[in-house]
């Protein structure tokens, strides 16, 4: 089992969660959370690549926003919890969101190699966290992506879409195919959310599909 351990920044103190492989880690992982914080469900994201081998710490990126002491679990998967979700990302903005997961990546260099993988919101920050600080990173459904997408990358990044997203149009897609042709772009029978192991978007084939190409890339890229 993980637990809550506090992630000095430059922004002031956070905490992550922290997932500990049985034995000498194979690597350090950044998981980047969805919009709605570092819920039960990113918690159990990140238990399941320490499992695999992973020391991870999962930033709790709206400690910034709500303090310390806000209830991680607050936010529902609701309208209301995605608007409420939106405000706090647009509040942080993408450079203290990259300057957490720097601190986070420097917290677990004694684990070796460093990679991020995110989701939704985190998926876009993955991507920036290729572009600009040089870690092996995953994006899931970044639907913030494309404006990023003439950047030049200085480390590899994989894509994993879901075709049925309306947030994330195939035109979105291609750009990544088009700008970045040396990247591998996936796209599933999916909605968005597919990895989401609690909710309506949830489909376990493209998820566990998702996961192998994930592994396979840290593999590569991390060790």
């Amino acid at each position: 089992m993980g637990e809550w351990v506090t992630l000095d920044t430059h922004h002031g103190p956070v905490r992550a969660w922290q997932a500990t492989p049985e034995g000498k880690p194979r690597a350090g992982l950044v998981v980047i959370q969805e919009i709605f914080g570092v819920n039960p469900h990113m918690r159990e994201v990140a238990e399941g690549f320490a499992a695999q081998g992973y020391a991870v710490l999962a930033p709790s990126f709206f400690d910034l926003i709500d303090g310390v002491d806000a209830d991680p679990d607050a936010l529902p998967y609701t309208p209301e919890g995605v608007k409420q979700g939106l405000e706090r990302v647009d509040a942080l903005g993408v450079e203290r969101a990259l300057e957490m997961v720097r601190a986070a990546a420097s917290r677990l260099a004694p684990a070796g190699k460093v990679g991020t993988v995110g989701y939704c919101w985190g998926g876009s920050i993955a991507l920036l966290s290729a572009l600009r600080l040089g870690l092996p990173s995953v994006s899931y459904y970044g639907a913030r992506n494309v404006q990023f997408l003439d950047e030049t990358p200085k480390a590899p990044v994989m894509f994993h879409f879901g075709a049925q997203d309306k947030s994330i149009p195939p035109e979105a897609v291609a750009a990544h195919r088009e700008k970045l042709p040396q990247m591998a772009t996936f796209v599933y029978p999916a909605d968005h959310g597919f990895n989401r192991s609690v909710g309506h978007a949830y489909d376990p084939d493209s998820a566990a599909l998702a996961l192998e190409r994930t592994l396979d890339f840290f593999a590569e890229h991390l060790g």
